[in-house]
This record gives structure tokens, C-alpha cells and sequence, in this order.
């Protein structure tokens, strides 16, 4: 995709490489209380969960109760970063989120959404709408969502996009700017030169990090690096890359969080939709330790053959998750 090139020796010893600089510092990093595990947000200043809540995800349970309950008990044991999208399910995941935040809850939580929005005019309605859906005055941190073609970032920073989130900001409605993508680690990479050319800093930057990303159109190898030089904060998400690892048998579940939460990753966010994954969740912070250098390399020889062939981060290699491309209206 976009002329992007796999060199899977290179990207194989870089993500060696990367695990072995960061992991052990990580670990120090973090703050652990209760079953959580807390890490810094970039520069932000802002202390956050190192596992967050999908909100793609709480849209799964068939009744609405289940899924308040289920954020409720996460954010009860400490979860307090929420993840979410003004697109998900047509905005029924923001409506159940912004319900379970009722009653003291939205005051426990970093909250974030992410709009899709290319024009100035249907970003700042995006914007209304989904605080309007969750029930709050302001969301924590508001992310470009699916920056996936290489015009992306140009439309972010020449169509209005930016000024809208500027003056979002100014009007308390958001506090944090980030942008989001699972295409190519070339399209992030066009969004970091022209933030720079432009003089903008953004708090986030969220991508997949997973297992097989680490030899495949890698994040982890390209992006990361950067990420953690200019201090955003590094946002993993697909850590079982769509459920393929577990559902294929390429990795555990465990295996999988252990993994993005031993990148330089702030937040590594992952779907709950029934006890079984949040207990999961709350099992590899709890008894989070790195992967030694050796067990990495060992893991990267296990998964390669599944990696190199690409078919199983098919939100890299197909259209299937490019929801604005499905869907161009969403862009205004």
C-alpha cells in the first residue's frame, strides 16, 4: 500500500532491537496499584492505565446493561483510559459509554473519541455531536480518526481540520489533540513531517502494535521511535490484531498484552465484551514483566511465516476496517 516496502530482515532485527532498548525502561516507568499499571501520557503530564477500554467493543453485548456494567467494573478496578469513535455503530457506542458515565463516573476517566471529519465545518459538528452522545462538556483528548491515505494529513492541516480543534480547544471542549491510523506506517510517519513543517505537536499518536506488526509494515519500528523522541504519547491498539493471533492459535491473549505493553506503548487498548476479557485484561497488567530479549526473539521466529504473509492484519492489507473509505459522507 502507498509504495510502502517490507524488508523483513531489517524490520525483524530493528524490532530485536526496540525491544531490547525500551522494554526494561518501561517497566521501570511504571506505577502499579491495585491491578493496574499507570503510565505517563506523552508530555501531557496526564497519569493513565496502561490497558484502556475499546470502545468499539462495549457496542458488542447484546443489552445495554451489560455493557454499562462491564465499563463500570473496569473503570472500578482501575481503568481510566476510554477509547471511542463519533462512527462506532453509528454512534450507539458513544450513547452506552456516555450512559456509564453517569452517576460521578465521567470524573474517574481520561475520556477520548476520535472524529472523521476532513472540512472544518463537519469536523466541528462531529465534535458536538459526540459530546453530546456521552454526556459530558469535554472529552479528554479528540483524535483524527483513520489516517490511512496519504492526503490525510494534508486535508488535516489545509482544509480546516486543525483550525477546528483549535478552537475546540479554546472552548473547553477538548483538552488533548491526537490522530489515529492502521494502514501504513507511511502515512504516520507524512503526519509527524508535515506537523513539524507546520509547527503543530500532537499529544497522541494511536496505531496497531501487535506481535505481527513487528515484521510486518511495521509501527513498532518506524513510528514508535519517533513517537517516544518528540514525547507523544504512543497509543497501541488491535494487540491480537483483530482477535487473528488467539482466534488462529498464533498467540495467547496473554501473549498478546504482554507484548504491547512491553513496547513504549502509554496506553495499549484492547476490546472487553464479557467478564472473561476484562478479568484477561486486568491478569497481564497485574503480573505485567517484559519479555527478556531472548523470549522476544524466540516469539518474532514463532510468529514470522504468520507476520510476512500479511493476511492476518487485514486491516493493513485489505479495505475491510477503512471505515471512511466505506462510508466517504463521514468526511464531509
Amino acid at each position: 500500500m502507498l509504495g510502502s516496502t517490507d524488508i523483513p530482515r531489517r524490520e525483524f532485527l530493528g524490532a530485536v532491537s526496540l525491544a531490547a532498548l525500551v522494554s526494561g525502561h518501561m517497566a521501570a516507568a511504571d506505577e502499579r496499584s491495585g491491578e493496574m499499571i499507570y503510565r505517563q501520557l506523552g508530555r501531557t503530564g496526564e497519569r493513565v492505565s496502561a490497558i484502556g477500554l475499546g470502545g468499539y467493543h462495549i457496542g458488542v453485548p447484546a443489552d445495554e446493561q451489560e455493557s454499562i456494567r462491564l465499563i463500570r467494573s473496569a473503570i472500578d478496578r482501575g481503568i481510566n483510559f476510554l477509547d471511542n469513535s463519533w462512527d462506532y455503530m453509528d454512534g450507539k457506542c458513544e450513547v452506552w459509554m456516555g450512559k456509564a458515565l453517569r452517576d460521578g463516573y465521567r470524573q474517574k476517566v481520561f475520556l477520548m473519541t476520535k472524529f472523521d471529519g476532513r472540512t472544518k465545518a463537519s469536523t466541528a459538528k462531529q465534535i458536538d455531536e459526540s459530546l453530546a452522545r456521552l454526556q459530558t462538556d469535554h472529552v479528554d483528548l479528540m483524535q483524527f480518526h483513520e489516517n490511512i491515505r496519504l492526503e490525510d494529513p494534508d486535508r488535516f492541516f489545509n482544509d480546516g481540520v486543525v483550525d477546528a480543534l483549535l478552537e475546540a480547544k479554546k472552548a473547553g471542549k477538548i483538552r488533548y489533540i491526537g490522530f489515529t491510523g492502521h494502514k501504513d506506517p507511511v502515512v504516520h510517519l507524512r503526519m509527524l513531517e508535515m506537523a513539524e513543517a507546520h509547527h503543530f505537536h500532537f499529544d497522541t499518536a494511536q496505531m496497531p502494535l501487535n506481535i505481527l506488526d513487528a515484521q510486518f509494515r511495521s509501527f513498532a519500528h518506524q513510528v514508535v521511535p519517533k513517537l517516544v523522541e518528540q514525547k507523544i504519547g504512543v497509543l497501541g491498539m488491535k494487540p491480537m490484531a483483530a482477535g487473528s493471533l488467539p482466534q488462529k492459535g498464533i498467540a495467547t491473549g496473554p501473549e498478546c498484552l504482554r507484548y504491547a505493553l512491553g513496547l513504549p506503548t502509554s496506553v495499549v487498548i484492547t476490546g472487553i465484551t464479557d467478564q472473561k476479557t476484562l478479568d484477561q485484561a486486568f491478569q497481564a497488567a497485574s503480573t505485567f514483566q517484559p519479555f527478556t530479549q531472548a523470549e522476544f526473539s524466540a516469539l518474532l521466529v514463532r510468529t514470522r511465516e504468520a507476520a510476512l504473509s500479511g493476511k492476518y492484519e487485514m486491516f493493513k492489507t485489505t479495505a475491510e476496517a477503512d471505515g471512511t473509505s466505506r462510508n466517504p459522507q463521514w468526511m464531509g
